[in-house]
């Protein structure tokens, strides 16, 4: 595990302060993609002396901002110097990569951009610096003279893309797309469906006819010829007096979507009307539409594992129709919608494409996505965005986590949590797993320990056209280390060290019945143990409550499967899903899907009990014999069902909500 340091000041003889709100900002950015263990090197140390400590950068996220990024004027800046240096709106198009992207790790996958309608390269100059640690960028550049038609781009990118499989056969591409980049790169997967493509694609247009362009022609209509020459020498033409024309002008208004967004912020019009003169907006009309149309009739033979973005804003080049279709034809596609942003996506605040990467797990640097090795941690922001996402959650459940010390002591903190692993945490759930956001994220405030829980493939993978949810709602489990529980996965997350959450009662426990509150439904299979021993990994039992403070179920599923409507979506919706339990029989084999119908009580509060670390290491002969694991799955429920029981009483027997010594 990697240890970073620095030094601080310990005033308290507990952590380190800050001078104030700018240097802790600034610390904890630093620390942005450590992965540590919160302790002192030195247990020695006096009142404002200085050592070397270990830092937790999940610890303090009030002043976290995002990473500093470049900003539109940048692009208009560099826009403008590609335009006025020496052949740089002339010539063929050509690829560069982005002198801040030289910083990637070993094994990065390609990435290649293809630009959208202004064809300098640079629309994801703000995300460069992020892009540039995990993948080899190289950007397309479309030069404003150039007139190279949507056929030949396409075998200029082919080209490439053939030529880096060549070298690299075993790693992925990644093409993003924006508007004419997005159909660009659907016709190159089309023809090559044998190569591993990664498709990324920003509000991609398929579809194109003349109702479409007239809005556009309408703007072109009122822009004098010759108008860089005109603004700059004659009329002193400026922005004001660009969108009052753009106001008055009705047929221009769907028109000024497209490019409005770019007036409606810059200071620098002569240089955007340098990157779209009349001439080339209306070539590349043209070539939106003729790379459309070639991409359109090829959708079937795409095979590539594909992510669509979709702005929530000014989509007037497609309607939700129009996506339908293209998610049906696209065997391996996602969409992710982005209800706050408009045309220019990559180009708005707020929007960080590695995060929506790492979220929607489509970061991978082999064939296959490798949930533990390609898993890259959470910078401090996006913690602290996960935990603003939680953050009623946690007002309303104020979440109290107890935990056991070497010498059988009870603690009111996570103290007693090992900090090295593999460490194996075996649990109850709680309705409808509730309980598993407040656990991870306390895990990573409090200790800095990653919990990679393992959940149900329900969250990972969805069949065209099913009803089970979108893909999106999951994205938050998936940010902080969610993994699709499988033994594979299970195997692999202990021999790397992982700290590891595994709930044996799975579906039919997070989904249980009224009057089933904190009873367990766990097979009778001692495998875990058996694998835990293999790596000699620690056993925590722990046990969770509070639901039955905070809700009441009131619809539960054998009183949906009395409504037929409700019956025939809970049927449709497990078909669509995988049983994980087709072995069992009897409740355990029992995995409908389902959604409780519940109403709130008066706050409550969940209370989560990890008791005293079963070891296992040096044990492996020993628990290889079934008898003998058995014993200790046993002894594991049997102690998740005492530490229930014992905060049940405990929080009973204390009128005031507040726990005594357990």
């Amino acid at each position: 595990m990697a240890i970073t340091t620095t030094t601080v000041r310990i005033t308290d003889g507990i952590a380190p302060t800050f001078s104030s709100s700018a240097s802790k900002k600034a610390y904890n950015l630093h620390f942005c993609y450590a992965n540590s263990t919160q302790r002192f090197t030195n247990t020695k140390f006096g009142i404002g002396g200085k050592l070397k400590a270990t830092v937790n950068p999940y610890s303090y996220t009030e002043e976290v901002r995002p990473e500093e990024r470049k900003s539109l004027t940048d692009f208009l800046v560099e826009a403008g110097d590609f335009v006025r240096s020496d052949g740089g709106d002339s010539g063929p198009p050509r690829w560069f990569s982005p002198l801040e992207c030289g910083s990637r790790a070993p094994g990065s996958p390609l990435l290649l951009y293809l630009p959208g309608i202004d064809g300098t390269g640079l629309g994801l100059i703000r995300q460069h610096k992020r892009l540039g640690e995990i993948f080899d960028i190289w950007c397309l550049h479309c030069p404003v003279k150039d007139r190279t038609p949507a056929r030949d781009l396409v075998k200029l990118i082919e080209k490439t893309v053939r030529s880096e499989h060549y070298r690299f056969p075993n790693r992925p591409i990644y093409i993003v797309g924006e508007s004419i980049g997005a159909s660009l790169a659907l016709d190159v997967a089309a023809s090559n469906p044998d190569i591993d493509l990664v498709l990324i694609l920003a509000n991609p247009v398929t579809r194109f006819n003349n109702f479409m362009l007239q809005p556009l022609l309408g703007l072109l209509e009122i822009l004098p010829d010759e108008v860089p020459s005109l603004v700059t020498e004659n009329f002193g033409f400026n922005q004001e007096m660009f969108e009052t024309m753009l106001n008055e002008t009705d047929a221009a208004q769907m028109g000024r979507r497209l490019l409005g967004e770019f007036f409606a912020t810059s200071s620098n019009l002569p240089t955007l009307i340098r990157i779209f003169p009349k001439d080339t907006l209306l070539w590349k009309l043209q070539l939106l539409k003729s790379a459309s149309a070639s991409a359109n009739p090829q959708m079937n033979t795409v095979n590539a594992q594909t992510l669509i973005l979709l702005s929530g804003h000014d989509q007037w080049l497609m309607n939700k129709e129009d996506i339908e279709r293209l998610r049906g034809a696209l065997p391996r596609c996602e969409v992710r919608e982005l209800d706050n942003n408009g045309q220019f996506l990559f180009l708005e605040d707020g929007v960080d494409l590695v995060t929506i990467i790492k979220r929607a797990y489509y970061y991978r640097r082999g064939k296959s996505l490798d949930y533990i090795s390609d898993y890259i941690l959470p910078t401090p922001f996006e913690f602290k965005e996960y935990e603003e996402s939680q953050r009623l959650l946690t007002a309303l459940t104020s979440p109290v986590f107890l935990s056991t010390l070497n010498n059988g002591a009870v603690v009111r903190s996570l103290a007693g949590i090992p900090s090295e692993g593999p460490v194996l945490y075996v649990g109850n759930h709680m309705l409808l797993g509730m309980e598993l956001h407040a656990i991870a994220l306390h895990f990573l405030k409090e200790r800095n320990i990653l919990l990679r829980g393992l959940a149900h493939p329900l969250m990972f993978t969805k069949k065209s056209g099913s009803k089970l949810p979108d893909m999106q709602l999951y994205d938050l489990f998936k940010i902080i280390g969610a993994v699709p529980v499988s033994g594979m996965n299970f195997y692999k997350l202990l021999r790397s060290k992982a700290h590891v959450a595994l709930y044996p009662g799975g579906v039919r426990e997070a989904l249980h019945r009224k009057g089933e509150e904190y009873k367990l439904f766990w097979p009778e299979h001692s495998e875990f143990v058996r694998i835990a021993s293999k790596f000699g990994a620690k056993i925590i039992p722990f046990g969770a409550v509070g639901e039955d403070d905070l809700c009441e179920m009131v619809l539960d599923y054998n009183d949906q499967m009395k409504i037929p409507f409700l019956k025939n979506l809970i049927e449709e919706i497990t078909q669509d899903s995988v049983n994980l339990r087709n072995d069992e029989e009897g409740e355990l084999g029992k995995q409908d899907l389902h959604v409780p119908g519940i109403v709130p009580k008066i706050p409550g509060r969940f209370y989560v009990y990890f008791g005293k670390p079963i070891e296992t290491e040096g044990r492996e002969k020993e628990l290889n014999n079934k008898e003998k694991a058995h014993e200790v799955y046993l002894e594991v429920k049997s102690e998740v069902i005492l530490g229930c029981v014992r905060l049940n009483i405990q929080i009973r027997i204390n009128k005031n909500g507040m726990l005594t010594n357990c």
